[in-house]
């Protein structure tokens, strides 16, 4: 039975308790009396979406129930929640007044227009398919990012924030891959090496030469895509007989000569003076827009730094391959350098020769001898002339590794970090790229603090050993089997029951004894905030040696950071040991070098750390966290449910990927909050961080089997 609408006054209670004082009563009487006259669905709608949005600003909470009502009747919820969705998001990037601007938008958004929006296919939801179809073709990498229309410059490929133009989700996915196979191709087969400049010049109305120039070019990739991607061009056709009109018949002759294999950008150049001279000119709704402007810039922007990294590689190339040649070669009897390249079936290969013998060139001169071919049509023999010492700075030409900590002198910006989303539990909803993530490397500290704690605890390390080498050749009993060394009492149990009753009865009674292949993967998070100084920090440095040791006996991959940080714009993890470190004396270095840092925003680092443990190939990967205390930061309203919430969703993301989530902690308080966090069986609360190298073997035990 559907529930009555709320009373004028029962809404003005909701409204002042999410919108605060800030807005005087007689605004939130009229919102109320508003909302009042509204079915009691549209009601809870719009005041849940007040409350979540009023949990990221009142003022965006405040316009959204001012808009909503009467949105409701001409939009479908699905866009209204994603619209509602997009203003946070800008917000969160550009502040307040950009967002209210984009609340605005929405005020001249067309029913007729948008009929489609509930089946429409948001960029959110289709950019991480998208972005593997397009790494997957060939050609130059390219990002894909959200604009106002679709286009490309070469480097990117922007898409609006939904495509609608269809009633059905499924079509209107298939547009936008066609759309960006499209844009893909203009960078892979030539329309971007177009002097659009000059080609507006020769004409007296730039704007139409260009739009027959698309057409042309749409005709001519569309064939190319019929020849690399048979399959999606069949969906292409499909869409545009639903959604185009059809070919004008003056155009007829020139998609003929257009679709033939020996078609290039030239064929389309020689072509333009008769399409220009036409009336009609097709437009199809997956072609997108050309951006002239911006391929100009993107492209000065290139070619004149890849010529100059190309050249430093190959001058690299040389220098190994001089070192590998026995025979002397003086300065004037240098090896001539030729690259041949092969176009073939939509794939581009590239062979080096010395002196006519061939040589594989690296992943990363590939990258840039496929740029550099995109760019020309071929490769330029000043591209291959290698670099002399001393040409360039290395520094200007290739991208640096960016100083963690010099990012935080002077303005704040975020080059070479890693930005990782936050659950905000208000807003029900990630606040995207929000943390801003850097990766150090712990200072390694070269004094006698591991020999020290080797020495003082060597009986313990002794018994730690002979724990893990057990631990290793540990035999366990696998239940339920058809054959096996012994009886099954709680399966025989079982099927007399079944037989009693009737029912089959299965053969699996026997106990197997079962010596099991280890195939682990762990990495250890721990707490390297401000409230770890002192002894905390000391007991985890000792319990790290120590685990260190015996796991070295066990054979079990593993890994090893810290973490920390200052507000969402300063997370930092730190590297003690990646997978692929050897237990050196670089690594004990490192552990001896842990030092208590800032405050403890986790979920930056649980899903930093989820990432690098699905990167390792492993049976069985585990997470353990080793932390003095909850989620918390500096004057940040990470304190309290929101960093517990979005620390939980982190963990939740990691399990769904089959990690195993494990807590150490040393917060007495932590049964407020851990069980919710990481469930009631996940998670060790110890009196004193001292226990810990004590109780290590029986803890690694219970989360690695």
């Amino acid at each position: 039975m559907a529930l009555p609408p709320l009373t004028a006054s029962e809404m003005e209670a909701s409204l002042h308790a999410w919108l605060d004082t800030e807005f005087t009563f007689y605004k939130v009487e009229e919102l109320a009396a508003e909302l009042a006259l509204l079915a009691r669905d549209d009601q809870d709608f719009i005041l849940g979406w007040i409350r979540r949005i009023a949990s990221t600003h009142i003022t965006l909470a405040w316009q959204f129930g001012r808009r909503a009502p009467a949105l409701l009747s001409r939009m479908e919820r699905r866009l209204l929640d994603a619209w509602a969705i997009h203003t946070c998001d800008v917000f969160d990037r550009a502040g307040l007044q950009t967002a209210l601007r984009a609340m605005e938008e929405v005020d001249s958004f067309d029913a007729d227009q948008h009929r489609n929006d509930a089946a429409g296919a948001l960029f959110d939801d289709i950019a991480p398919v998208l972005g593997n179809f397009v790494c997957g073709l060939a050609g130059r990498r390219l990002k894909l990012e959200q604009g106002d229309a679709a286009w490309t410059d070469g480097e990117r490929i922007v898409l609006p924030p939904i495509f609608a133009a269809l009633p059905c989700e499924a079509d209107n996915f298939q547009l936008a891959k066609a759309t960006v196979a499209l844009q893909w191709a203009q960078t892979r087969f030539g329309t971007l090496r177009i002097d659009f400049a000059a080609l507006g010049a020769r004409y007296d109305d730039p704007e139409r030469a260009l739009s027959r120039l698309h057409a042309l070019e749409t005709l001519r990739l569309s064939a190319r895509i019929a020849h690399e991607l048979p399959g999606l061009h069949r969906e292409m056709q499909r869409l545009r007989g639903a959604l185009d009109p059809a070919l004008p018949d003056a155009w007829a002759p020139l998609a003929a000569q257009l679709a033939t294999p020996q078609a290039t950008v030239d064929t389309s150049l020689d072509l333009l003076d008769a399409a220009y001279a036409l009336d009609a000119c097709p437009q199809w709704r997956d072609q997108g827009v050309l951006r002239p402007d911006a391929v100009a810039t993107a492209r000065a922007a290139r070619i004149e730094k890849e010529k100059a990294r190309l050249r430093i590689k190959l001058a690299a190339l040389l220098e190994e391959h001089a070192a590998h040649d026995e025979a002397e070669r003086d300065g004037a009897d240098k090896p001539e350098i030729d690259v041949s390249v092969r176009d073939e079936n939509g794939a581009l290969d590239f062979e080096i020769t010395l002196d006519g013998a061939p040589l594989a060139p690296p992943d990363d001169v590939r990258q840039l001898l496929t740029s550099v071919y995109l760019d020309f049509g071929n490769i330029p023999p000043e591209h291959l002339v290698p670099a002399g010492e001393g040409e360039y700075d290395p520094s200007l030409v290739f991208d640096q590794p960016e100083d963690p900590d010099a990012v935080w002198h002077g303005t704040y910006h975020e080059k070479g970090a890693e930005l990782y989303p936050e659950w905000d539990h208000g807003r029900q909803h990630y606040r995207k790229n929000w943390c801003v993530m850097r990766e150090k490397a712990v200072t390694p500290v070269y004094d006698d603090f591991v020999r020290d704690t080797l020495d003082r605890h060597a009986g313990l390390v002794r018994h730690l050993r002979r724990k893990f080498e057990a631990l290793r050749d540990e035999n366990r009993f696998e239940k339920r089997q058809p054959q096996g060394d012994e009886i099954d009492l709680d399966a025989l149990i079982e099927a007399l029951a079944d037989a009693r009753d009737g029912r089959e009865m299965s053969d699996r009674l026997f106990v197997r004894l079962h010596r099991a292949e280890r195939n682990i993967a762990v990495a250890f998070l721990v707490d390297m905030s401000g409230s770890t100084k002192g002894w905390i920090n000391e007991a985890e440095r000792e319990a790290l040696v120590l685990l260190c040791e015996a796991l070295e006996c066990l054979g079990d991959r593993y890994a090893i950071y810290g973490f920390s940080g200052t507000t969402r714009k300063r997370c930092e993890l730190f590297r003690i040991k990646t997978f692929d470190d050897a237990y050196d004396d670089e690594v004990r270095a490192r552990i001896s070098g842990i030092r208590p840092q800032e405050y403890t925003r986790m979920g930056f680092a649980i899903r930093h750390m989820t990432r690098l443990l699905n990167a390792v190939e492993a049976k069985t990967r585990v997470l353990v966290t080793l932390s003095d205390g909850r989620p918390d930061d500096y004057f940040d309203v990470y304190r309290g449910q929101y960093g517990v919430e979005d620390t939980r969703m982190a963990l939740l993301e990691a399990a769904r990927t089959g990690i195993h989530p494990f807590c150490i902690t040393l917060d007495r308080d932590a049964r407020d909050y851990l069980p919710h966090m990481y469930g009631a069986a996940r998670y060790i609360i110890l009196d004193d961080v001292r226990q810990l190298p004590l109780k290590v073997t029986d803890i690694y035990r219970r989360i690695t089997t």
